[in-house]
C-alpha cells in the first residue's frame, strides 16, 4: 500500500522540452455513496463504484518548457490555458488553479512548463451529470504520462495509483474513475489494498450477473444544483446521524463483497436502492436542510418499484446528489428495460433525454 510519501517524487533521470498527451477517463456511478469528507480530500466513509464507458471527457494536454520572456498566461506562478470545446472557458480556470495548487507538492515539474489544456465531454455539457470526476481523472492521467516521461522507470502500479491520488485532489469521487470496472475507495477492513489516498479496483470474484451491468441516465432536471456537493459534505461535520451513517457504509459495503461473489440481484437492489435514499436523507436532515430530488425523481422511483413487482425484472435506482437517477439493470433484460423506460419514464426527463451506458474500464490513452 502506497502512502502520501510515495508520491513525492525524487529527482527525475530524463528531460523532455515540450509535447503532448490525450486522455479520456470515464464518470463513475457510486453504488455505497461517499457523503462527508475530512480535510485533504479524505472520505468520511469508504464508498465502492461502476465505472461508466459511454459518459467521459476527453482532455488533450499540451505542454512546453517555459520562456520567462515572453508574455504567457501566468496565475499565481502556474502558466495555463483552458480550453472547453476548443474554446477560451475563463470560468473553468479557478478550478484548475485551485488543483495544480493542491497537486504541485506531488508534481513539483509543474512550474516548469506552459500548458494548455483542451477538454471536452462526451456528454451533453449543462445536462446534470457532473463532469468533475471524468474531468479531473482526465487531467491527472495526462499529468502522470508527462511525469512518466521525465521518470520512465516509474512502474505501471505506482503511475495509476499515483493518477488516482492526485484526481482526489481535484474532486474525491475523481479517484474512482482511472481504472476499471469496479472500483473502492477508502479503508475498508475486508478490502485488502483500500486506501483513504486512492481508489482501487476491486480485489475479489464478481459473478456473470454483474458484468457488462446497463445503467440508463434519466436527465430529469439539467439545471445547476441549489446546493453543491461541496457545501453538502461540508454539512455532515456536525449532522447529527453522521456517525451511524458512516458505519453504514462500512456495512453495506461488506454485504456488497459478499453480493459481488454470489450474483444475488436482489440484495444488490436492497443495498444499491437503501444507499441512494440514504444519502438524500442526510441532506434533508442536515442544518440547513436541504432537497435535490424533484418531484419527477419520486415519479421515476415509483415507477421503478411498481414495474419491479409486476414483472420481477431486476432493475433497480441510485442516485448522486442531485435529481437524475441511474436506472442500473443486468444486460440481459435490457431489452424489456429499455422498452419500459421509452413507454413510462421518459416523460418525466427533461426534453424526454436519457443517457445509455455501461460499466467500463476506465481511463485511456488516445
Amino acid at each position: 500500500m502506497f502512502t502520501a510519501t510515495d508520491f513525492i517524487p525524487k529527482k527525475y533521470t530524463s528531460t523532455i522540452e515540450n509535447g503532448n498527451f490525450e486522455w479520456s477517463a470515464p464518470s463513475n456511478i457510486a453504488l455505497v455513496k461517499y457523503w462527508g469528507k475530512k480535510d485533504n480530500q479524505i472520505p468520511a466513509n469508504p464508498s465502492i463504484s461502476f465505472t461508466l464507458n459511454n459518459c467521459k471527457t476527453i482532455t488533450k494536454l499540451g505542454f512546453k518548457k517555459r520562456d520567462t520572456s515572453t508574455s504567457l498566461s501566468v496565475t499565481n506562478g502556474f502558466s495555463f490555458d483552458l480550453l472547453f470545446e476548443g474554446k477560451p472557458k475563463e470560468d473553468f480556470k479557478p478550478k484548475i488553479q485551485k488543483f495544480l495548487e493542491r497537486i504541485e507538492f506531488y508534481l513539483p515539474f509543474l512550474k516548469d512548463y506552459h500548458f494548455t489544456i483542451d477538454t471536452q465531454n462526451t456528454f451533453p455539457h449543462s445536462s446534470g451529470i457532473a463532469s468533475s470526476a471524468s474531468g479531473m481523472a482526465a487531467l491527472a492521467m495526462n499529468f502522470m504520462s508527462l511525469e512518466k516521461a521525465l521518470n520512465p522507470e516509474m512502474t505501471d502500479d505506482h503511475f495509476y495509483k499515483k493518477a488516482s491520488f492526485l484526481a482526489r485532489l481535484g474532486s474525491g469521487s475523481a479517484c474512482r474513475s482511472v481504472k476499471g470496472n469496479v472500483v473502492a475507495w477508502g479503508n475498508q477492513a475486508n478490502i485488502e489494498g483500500s486506501s483513504d489516498l486512492y481508489g482501487v479496483e476491486f480485489p475479489y470474484a464478481i459473478h456473470e450477473n454483474f458484468k457488462n451491468y446497463q445503467d440508463t441516465i434519466l436527465l430529469v432536471d439539467k439545471g445547476e444544483k441549489q446546493v453543491s456537493s461541496t457545501v453538502g459534505h461540508d454539512l455532515m461535520h456536525n449532522h447529527p446521524y453522521a456517525e451511524r451513517r458512516f458505519a453504514q457504509a462500512h456495512e453495506n459495503l461488506d454485504q456488497l463483497i459478499a453480493i459481488f461473489e454470489s450474483g444475488n440481484l436482489d440484495e444488490f437492489i436492497k443495498v444499491v436502492e437503501s444507499e441512494a435514499l440514504t444519502l438524500h436523507a442526510m441532506m434533508m436532515t442536515s442544518m440547513p436542510y436541504f432537497i435535490l430530488m424533484k418531484p419527477n425523481t419520486l415519479q421515476i422511483i415509483n415507477a421503478i418499484w411498481k414495474f419491479r413487482n409486476e414483472t420481477q425484472i431486476p432493475v433497480c435506482f441510485t442516485l448522486d446528489a442531485g435529481a437524475n437517477v441511474h436506472v442500473l439493470y443486468p444486460e440481459n433484460v435490457s431489452e424489456k428495460v429499455l422498452q419500459f423506460i421509452k413507454d413510462e419514464l421518459v416523460v418525466f426527463c427533461q426534453n424526454r433525454q436519457y443517457i445509455c451506458d455501461q460499466i467500463g474500464d476506465g481511463a485511456i490513452a488516445s
